[in-house]
């Protein structure tokens, strides 16, 4: 459903905050990881220097994030479709920044608290929160990742729809960040590791080459 069409079909009763461009866009499917990031500090031009070089449609695409009518160029509707994607583009990299903030790092506790992130796959970890992150701060490389504080491991969502969140929208800093500054969040120890036994005894760390050893000289003598 387009922002349009999600308008046309509001009730009375909901405000225009409910369809302002950054909490529709943040409401879409495959943009959970993402936190509101404050129009204050979307409007502040510091907050942005470098970015315009990033984005073509730089101007349309800040406005379109702003919801501030542009009405001195008429667009082609391939022209919108562009300005469409580079505003998702440019989102995504002011995103980046605000997360480093302040309020950017409460916005995203609250959504580690919440769970929103999804929880650990390893059993060992017995179900602990993730954290997105991004394993490269270049555009175009890799997807979003989650991060594990319990066993440091870095995992692909288990959801396809996250396959198309560039990673450079959350960076690399963030999570060591996160836990910098939340410090009484992080595990107080790594994650247990499984231990082979065999009817109850723990298989010593040399006993699979041994019998690699044993079954190689069985095999010798048959020869």
């Amino acid at each position: 459903m387009s922002r349009k069409e999600a308008s046309n079909s509001s009730s009375e009763y909901r405000s225009d905050d409910d369809y302002a461009w950054i909490p529709w866009y943040c409401s879409l499917e495959g943009n959970e990881f993402f936190a509101e990031v404050d129009e204050q500090y979307v409007q502040d031009a510091f907050n942005l220097t470098g970015l315009s070089q990033q984005v073509v449609y730089y101007d349309f695409a800040l406005d379109m994030i702003l919801d501030v009518e542009s009405t001195d160029e008429i667009l082609s509707d391939d022209q919108q479709e562009m300005v469409e994607n580079d505003a998702e583009t440019l989102y995504g990299l002011i995103h980046a920044r605000f997360i480093l903030t302040n309020r950017g790092l409460h916005a995203m506790l609250q959504k580690y608290r919440n769970r929103d992130f999804g929880l650990c796959p390893r059993v060992m970890c017995k179900g602990h929160p993730l954290l997105p992150m991004g394993i490269s701060d270049t555009l175009n490389e890799e997807s979003v990742k989650l991060y594990c504080a319990k066993c440091g491991n870095i995992y692909n969502s288990k959801l396809s729809r996250h396959d198309h969140v560039d990673g450079a929208f959350f960076g690399t800093t963030f999570p060591s960040l996160f836990f910098l500054t939340f410090p009484e969040l992080m595990p107080d120890s790594k994650a247990s590791r499984y231990t082979p036994k065999v009817f109850g005894f723990k298989v010593h760390k040399d006993a699979y080459k041994k019998s690699l050893e044993a079954k190689k000289r069985i095999t010798e003598r048959k020869k």
